[in-house]
């Protein structure tokens, strides 16, 4: 059986804006995780993006993987270890 997880990719996208404290301490504490899982992590400045300021603008910093909405303001690392074991582990990794 397939997991749910299976093919999807280990991307992290998180909505965020340069000068944003809460969103520099939510990529801080996201790494160490990102690394545990052997996820990687796109970081989006929705200040450069009028549709993404439009859609996330005062909800930053956002974790998402794909459509899903893990967290917003800070960091959830209980909620996103459980996500991420979710998937299964890449050979070689």
């Amino acid at each position: 059986m397939m997991s749910r997880a299976a093919g999807r990719p280990r991307t992290f996208t998180v909505m965020s804006r340069e000068w944003c404290h809460l969103c520099h301490e939510l990529l801080d504490e996201l790494k160490p995780i990102a690394d545990e899982f052997g996820w990687s992590i796109e970081v989006f400045d929705v200040d450069q993006d009028a549709e993404l300021e439009e859609k996330w603008n005062e909800l930053v910093p956002v974790l998402l993987h794909g459509g899903t909405e893990l967290c917003h303001y800070h960091l959830d690392a209980v909620a996103v270890r459980a996500y991420c074991a979710g998937f299964p582990l890449e050979s070689g990794t």
